[in-house]
């Protein structure tokens, strides 16, 4: 991936509540800048800014879509995503996934705010991740 500035130079990202934006995950690690969270700039055209908690019925969807998210891809260092990890999703796959009824749980503090520019907060909302009580 080729970048034109230096991370440490892009703005702060904040969430949908308009805070510091939380990581998505580490493990695996995410991020359209691979650094587990959620950011975005002008060379990210998919927009990957909406962290979920994957599903083997999100996962099955994707492949129908021609994203195929399951299978290693290890020349690109991508593990392969199973149910229950987190992932920073493109905008546009969570959206085909919501009107096909089939969209993955939405860590809220962990999405950034960019994603309101396409799907309202109520609507993110509905589909909030509750972490299970430990």
């Amino acid at each position: 991936m080729k970048m034109t500035q230096p991370m440490q130079h892009l703005p702060a990202a904040r969430n949908v509540f308009g805070e510091p934006l939380v990581p998505c995950s580490f493990e695996p690690m995410t991020g359209f800048f691979r650094d587990g969270c959620c950011r975005t700039c002008d060379e990210d055209k998919g927009e990957h800014t909406v962290c979920v908690v994957m599903t083997a019925t999100f996962l099955a969807f994707s492949i129908s879509c021609g994203n195929d998210l399951s299978t290693p891809r290890l020349e690109w260092g991508f593990p392969g995503l199973q149910p229950g990890d987190q992932w920073c999703l493109c905008a546009s796959r969570w959206i085909e996934a919501w009107r096909a009824g089939v969209a993955p749980a939405v860590v809220l503090e962990s999405t950034n705010q960019k994603m309101l520019d396409v799907v309202p907060l109520e609507e993110l909302r509905k589909y909030a991740y509750v972490r299970p009580e430990e």
